[in-house]
């Protein structure tokens, strides 16, 4: 990210606290230079003519100054680092807003725990150009240039001997600098991708107990590890280089001062004084430049980090006002396919001109083998996918015009991983509703048998599932997940497989729930248990992208066809 974009993005809105902080930096680095000057006069003049007024003087301008010094230093951290911390939040923020209006696609293809390390530490960074980083950097410069000033008057041949190693310093420092830029951007990756792998590694613990894979996990772990300390390892080898270079030339402009200097107060040229503040006035402007070299190095990895930000950032997001300019106030639930080809990738389509109409109040089942395309139908249905070719419409709006905001205020999913978040069972259900009463809450409990299981646990609604639903089983997580779906009341469904976890007897109760559900909403089943969806108003057998079949239970059966074949062969098992 160039330093301009960053400045009109990060720093010039908050330009008051930046300008206030370049206020006290000055007016800290000018305290700092009384000490060097008040030496010079200590020795000249108050100790040869053993003034102690002078020295008195002298000495409380010293501590006026220390305690500028230290007043200033308290203000500018409090307002800046707060300030860049306040910014940080905000930021992480606008980047997990950014995320979450992705596309679906988006994170099909990128790991949770890569997007958490990029919104919560790419963003870090920004604290060197806001926070003190910046300031210092501004103050360093305003010392170092006074510092200069005041050698040039003390002696021009000294200072002008100390520029030659300064240069060659600053020279080698803006090569590594340049070097170290892309190590920091490839380092914002490799940590991503580790962290990513060591989330999935973390909720994917019992599967890896379960093959006794610790040992390929640990290995996998240790190379990625490996990877981020060969990149840490290349950004030293440069940091180490202009540390190195800085003690040579500056150790070498130091004994050339000492020579010239003696040189010069053995002909008289240059009192004891001068000299004391010469060096103290070097001190002032080496320090700066050595301390700019490290906030180079910090401002090298706030933009390298920003950059990857920035990426994000300017990613497309799936509801764009301007291309989907239709809001829906309410919705009937007529939704129609007409020609619809999609593909996850292209050239490679995984439905071929699906074309059919679910009317409002109306459940369209989905069934076929596994990879058939029915997951994708429903997908479309839900607005998780955009078709490659032909429109889905709900009322007669194409959905890929509609804002899908407004769409989804309507729309309930039992998916068939049932997604619980960390937290209580009363928690998950109230989420498509947080505001919804007791009454609600309890009739879906109750609607979806819920209250079966929970009326055994000492907690009850209020009981602690952990990650993802863990402390609960398969059948009883896709009951609070039904649960979830009857509190939101949708006008559009869409069960994926919303009966796959449970026992016989658990789905003969949540059939019956899923009857009272699905009433005047429109429905999309897919299921591979035929026998819970002889209700349905519409079946369609999808093969191969393609529907193969359409009609009622009765008329499928009586067809002898391919629904025919799955239902018998369910039925003999």
């Amino acid at each position: 990210m160039p330093f301009k974009e960053a400045f009109r993005l990060y720093i010039w809105p908050r330009r008051r606290h930046v300008l206030i902080g370049l206020v006290l930096i000055t007016i800290s680095r000018l305290a700092g230079l009384v000490m060097p000057g008040a030496s010079k006069y200590m020795i000249d003049n108050a100790i040869a003519n053993k003034d102690l007024q002078l020295l008195g003087l002298l000495l409380a301008a010293v501590v006026v100054a220390i305690i500028i010094q230290s007043i200033t230093s308290f203000l500018l951290t409090k307002l800046l680092s707060v300030e860049a911390q306040a910014m940080i939040s905000q930021l992480r923020t606008r980047v997990q807003k950014k995320v979450l209006s992705l596309p679906i696609g988006f994170f099909d293809g990128t790991k949770s725990g890569e997007l958490v390390s990029r919104i919560m530490t790419d963003v870090e960074g920004v604290r060197n150009l806001v926070g003190t980083g910046l300031v210092q950097l501004v103050g360093g410069t305003i010392t170092a240039v006074l510092s200069l000033v005041l050698l040039i008057r003390i002696s021009p041949m000294m200072t002008l001997y100390t520029l030659v190693p300064l240069g060659l310093f600053a020279f080698i420092a803006l090569k590594a600098f340049g070097r170290i830029r892309p190590i920091f951007r490839t380092r914002g990756q490799i940590n991503a991708e580790v962290t990513g792998r060591l989330t999935e590694s973390l909720n994917g613990v019992r599967v890896i107990k379960g093959f006794n894979a610790e040992l390929q996990e640990n290995l996998e772990f240790e190379r990625g590890v490996q990877r981020l300390f060969e990149n840490v390892r290349q950004s030293l080898t440069a940091t180490a280089m202009i540390t190195s270079s800085s003690t040579f030339l500056l150790g070498l402009a130091s004994a050339g001062i000492m020579a010239i200097g003696g040189w010069q107060i053995i002909r008289g040229d240059l009192t004891v004084g001068d000299f004391l503040a010469f060096m103290l006035y070097l001190g002032f402007m080496i320090a700066p430049i050595v301390q700019m070299s490290n906030i180079g190095s910090q401002l090298t990895e706030a933009f390298a980090g920003l950059d990857r930000t920035e990426e994000l950032m300017r990613m497309e997001p799936e509801d764009k006002p301007e291309e989907r300019p239709v809001v829906l106030d309410r919705v009937k639930g007529d939704i129609r396919f007409d020609d619809v080809h999609f593909a996850y990738e292209e050239g490679q389509e995984v439905l071929h001109g699906i074309s059919f109409e679910a009317h409002a109040g109306s459940v369209i089942a989905l069934v076929g083998s596994s990879g058939s395309g029915k997951t994708t139908i429903a997908g479309l249905a839900a607005s998780f996918l955009k078709p490659t070719s032909g429109r889905v419409t709900i009322d007669g709006h194409d959905l890929a015009e509609v804002r899908l905001s407004s769409y989804r205020q309507f729309l309930g999913v039992v998916l068939q991983d049932d997604f619980l978040f960390e937290g209580t069972i009363r928690a998950n259900i109230l989420f498509p509703r947080p505001n919804a009463t007791e009454d609600q809450v309890k009739r879906a409990v109750e609607g979806a048998h819920v209250n079966e299981f929970t009326d055994r646990m000492p907690d009850g609604l209020d009981t602690v599932i952990g990650e993802r639903g863990v402390k609960l089983s398969g059948g009883q997580r896709q009951r609070v997940a039904i649960a979830r779906a009857m509190l939101a009341d949708p006008r559009i469904l869409v069960l994926d497989e919303a009966t796959s976890n449970l026992d016989t007897e658990s789905e003969a109760l949540i059939q019956r729930s899923l009857n009272a559900l699905v009433k005047d909403r429109t429905t999309f089943v897919i299921a591979h248990r035929l026998s819970t969806i002889r209700q349905a108003t519409e079946i369609l057998v999808v093969e191969q992208g393609t529907i193969v079949e359409r009609g009622t239970h009765a008329e499928l059966i009586a067809k002898e066809g391919r629904y025919f074949d799955l239902y018998t062969y369910q039925a003999r098992i």
